[in-house]
Order: structure tokens, then C-alpha cells, then sequence
């Protein structure tokens, strides 16, 4: 099939890949009982199992995982000789947080100015759709072998596919993996990511008091839960807003592509007259050194709060860390910083949520030579390669359980997507050119390996 008439093919597939979009939308899998029923989950799952069968893979089924949730395994065997791709996604997503915020409902796809908005239109179910768009365009013409895992936790994060993988390796044996929860610098801007942040979280309670008490007839010398752990969550910024956390280093830089200032603003939509914070360069802060975030805090809210001083508080907080830290350490540093920080004698517990490794991709095999090749001819521009803050650990159990394969960051979330945020919302253009890209990857993946023989991997992943 030439690449003319495969992009023909992707572009006639659009109205159903809207229209698969459109469903998986519709399904709420947020991995929360606490939030969804456990069922909007499994239909979800269920949904891409009965697609991918549809689009020609073998054996798809549910598999449960550690945690509870299910993943969706398939596979279609490599032709003699030929190497293997595995192909990875997820079809859990964030809670839409206030539905209020969103200017349409968060579980319908709607379309406007050119965009497709809803919870995990772009992350992950765009690249899901990405990636059946791609088999239903090659069909037949396929010259590698298929696996294919979808997992159902990993908004969550709770490693339930990362303990899965390592009890189960055969089940993903390939020569690369592409794992689609990524995206592109800007829309039409080709980009694959090769570094990720890791993850360390926690929560902190503060405790003062044995319970509240008035406002009127204590306020003063009783000491305040609630301002002792703003106090306490202050000392994580120095004066210019950079993260600063004893006995972590915090002067990283990012020798890689650079990431315009202006253009961050307007991705991140900071308003006007607001300073970015922390120093060094934009790219040297996302990519190259550690974030602390207030993720949320338990307190009573403005609405239906009285006149008390309030005995406890807590506050969830996730720290990002760069390539060469250890996130383990990090959420070490971070615990003994936040207990050492504490005022006035105030009790604090720290509660971990738990860690992920950083990640940082080798770039020189037949497979990144073959994506850079695809995204050319695709987008009509060389693909650039950029580190990404978010935090994908499954990439480190990959790397160790096949530390011969190629890992590759791809996908089509970028910037205007406001993945985990209200108004997620993916560009159509992008699921198609991207889905075109991987098309192309999957049909001279083979040739490149073969040409690239004599420095291969080695025969195959181990």
C-alpha cells in the first residue's frame, strides 16, 4: 500500500474514529469507587476489547491486575522473522473535577472550533482511537507481530499494571513499545518525548488542637491546625516560586530542545501581569528539576464553614522528579522537610502514597529512525524530541523487564489539550496525522531492523 493511499484510508476512517470517541466519552472510567461505580470501568474495558477484536487482533481479553482493575491484552503474531510492537494505552481517566467548570458536559463529546471536548478525549481514549484508526487503515497489510495492553488504573497510580508486567512478562514481549500517553509540542509541531519526570506523593495532617473550638473565645493563643500547615507548605517555594526542598537538588538543566517562554504562557493560559515561577530556563524547570504541588487540602470551605479554630488539617502533595533522582529519596527529603518545617510544636503525620522512577528513553535504535522518518513525512517537519513533566512509571518496568526493546513516548496530547483539567479536549487533525505516523511505523518497522542488523538488539528483547 503506498502512503498516499494510506493516508486516503486514515482520512475516510475519521467520521468512525469521532464516532468511537464519542463512546468511549460517554463512559465515566474514573478508577475511583469512592467517586464512579466500579462497572463504568469494566464497560469501558470491554468496549476496547470488543474494537480491537473487530480491528483483527487475537485472543483479546480482560485480565484482572493487582490492583483490582482490568487490563485488555491482544496480540496478532509477527510473520516469520519479523519483529513484534506492543502498543499501549489506557482507557481510565481523571475525574472531571466541578463539572461546573466544564463549558460542556464532561461525558459528551462535543464539538467546537474545530476541537472534540470531553473527559479523555485526549488522555487516553484519543489514543486509543488513534491506535484502532491505524490497524482498521492497514488491515491485512501488517509486517510485524501485535501486543496490545490497555490498562484500566493508571490515573490512580496504583501500580497495578507495573506489578502485573513483572509477574507476567512473556505476556508483553516486543522488540518496541510505543506507549501512546503522550503528545506532540503543538499541534502539527511532530514530537516524540524522551524523558519523563518521576513521582513521589504524600499526605500531611497537622494536628493542634483535640478539636475545634470558637473562633471569639479562643482565637489567639489557640494554635490553628489550618494555618500551621499553610505555614508549613510555604517553606516548599523560595521567594521567586521555585520549588526548594532541603536536601534536594534543585539546579538541573535541560541540554535538550528548548521550550519558549511566551509559547508556555499561552499553554498554560497564565494570566496577565502573573510571573512564571522558580529560575533557569522554562525547559530546565519542567524537565530537568523537581515541582512541589498542593494537590488539595482538607479544610472547611468557604460555604458553611463557622466561627472555629480548626484542630486538623492535611494536605495531599505531589512532587515531580527530574532524570537522576531517586524517588524514593525525593519522598524521603520531602517527608523529613515538611516535619521539620512544622510550627509552634505542632503534631504532623505523614501518610506516602507511593513513587515512580523517572525516565529517560535511549534514542538510537532502527525504531526511533523509523518514528523520525514517519513524523516527517506525515507532518512535512522533523520530529523534535522533548522531555515531558508528567510521570509514566510502567516505562521503568518495561525498561527493566526488556532492557534491549525501544520505548517510545508518542501520542496525541499536547498543550491545548488541558488533559486532567476542565475542558479536556483533543484536535481531530492530530489523531489522524498521528494515527497515519504509527501506521507508517508499523509497516517499515521490519525493513528498518533488518537494515539496522548487524547493530541490533541482539535478537530480540529478553
Amino acid at each position: 500500500m503506498s502512503e498516499h493511499e494510506l493516508a486516503d484510508r486514515i482520512a475516510a476512517l475519521m467520521p468512525r474514529a469521532k464516532a468511537d470517541l464519542t463512546e468511549l466519552v460517554s463512559i465515566p472510567s474514573v478508577a475511583d469507587p469512592r467517586q464512579y461505580p466500579p462497572e463504568e470501568c469494566r464497560k469501558a474495558a470491554q468496549w476496547v476489547a470488543d474494537a480491537f477484536t473487530e480491528a483483527g487482533l487475537h485472543d483479546v481479553h480482560l485480565a484482572e491486575t493487582p490492583d483490582g482493575s482490568a487490563a485488555v491484552l491482544g496480540h496478532r503474531p509477527p510473520p516469520p522473522g519479523a519483529p513484534t510492537v506492543l502498543l499501549y494505552c489506557h482507557y481510565d481517566v481523571q475525574p472531571p473535577l466541578d463539572d461546573a467548570a466544564w463549558t460542556s458536559p464532561p461525558f459528551t463529546l462535543t464539538e467546537r472550533d474545530g476541537r472534540w471536548y470531553g473527559r479523555g478525549t485526549a488522555d487516553c481514549k484519543g489514543n486509543i482511537v488513534m491506535h484502532l484508526t491505524a490497524l482498521r487503515a492497514l488491515g491485512d497489510d501488517l509486517p510485524v507481530g501485535l501486543r496490545f495492553v490497555a490498562e484500566g488504573s493508571e490515573e490512580q497510580g496504583t501500580g497495578g499494571m507495573e506489578a502485573y508486567v513483572e509477574q507476567h512478562r512473556e505476556q508483553f514481549l516486543a522488540d518496541a513499545l510505543l506507549i501512546c500517553d503522550t503528545g506532540n509540542a503543538a499541534v502539527g509541531q511532530p514530537t516524540v518525548t524522551t524523558s519523563l519526570r518521576g513521582l513521589a506523593g504524600l499526605v500531611v495532617t497537622v494536628s493542634t488542637l483535640r478539636k475545634e473550638v470558637h473562633s471569639g473565645m479562643f482565637g489567639g493563643p489557640a494554635p490553628d491546625a489550618l494555618a500551621a500547615l499553610v505555614q508549613i507548605l510555604a517553606t516548599l517555594r523560595a521567594p521567586d516560586g521555585g520549588t526548594r526542598i532541603d536536601g534536594l537538588d534543585a539546579t538541573g538543566t535541560w541540554s535538550g530542545a528548548p521550550y519558549d517562554e511566551e509559547r508556555f504562557r499561552r499553554d498554560a493560559d497564565v494570566l496577565d501581569g502573573v510571573s512564571l515561577t522558580g529560575s533557569g530556563t522554562v525547559a530546565d524547570r519542567l524537565w530537568a528539576r523537581p515541582a512541589v504541588t498542593v494537590l488539595g487540602i482538607d479544610c472547611p470551605p468557604v460555604v458553611g464553614s463557622s466561627a472555629a479554630v480548626q484542630g486538623t488539617a492535611r494536605a495531599r502533595v505531589s512532587l515531580r522528579v527530574p532524570p537522576g533522582t531517586d524517588p524514593d529519596a525525593a519522598l524521603r527529603a520531602l517527608t523529613a522537610h515538611l516535619e521539620k518545617a512544622a510550627p509552634w510544636g505542632a503534631h504532623v503525620s505523614v501518610e506516602p502514597e507511593g513513587t515512580g522512577a523517572p525516565f529517560r528513553a535511549a534514542t538510537d535504535g532502527p525504531g526511533y529512525a523509523t518514528l523520525g522518518r514517519a513524523m516527517a513525512d506525515v507532518y512535512g517537519k522533523p520530529m523534535a524530541a522533548l522531555g515531558q513533566g508528567g510521570s509514566i512509571p510502567l516505562c521503568n518496568v518495561f525498561g527493566s523487564a526488556f532492557p534491549r526493546a525501544e520505548i517510545i513516548l508518542m501520542g496525541v496530547e499536547e498543550p491545548q489539550c488541558l488533559i486532567h483539567a476542565p475542558d479536556e479536549s483533543v484536535d481531530p487533525t492530530e489523531i489522524q496525522h498521528m494515527a497515519h505516523v504509527e501506521a507508517l511505523f508499523l509497516s517499515r518497522y521490519a525493513d528498518a531492523r533488518r537494515r539496522r542488523a548487524p547493530a541490533a538488539t541482539g535478537g530480540g528483547p529478553c
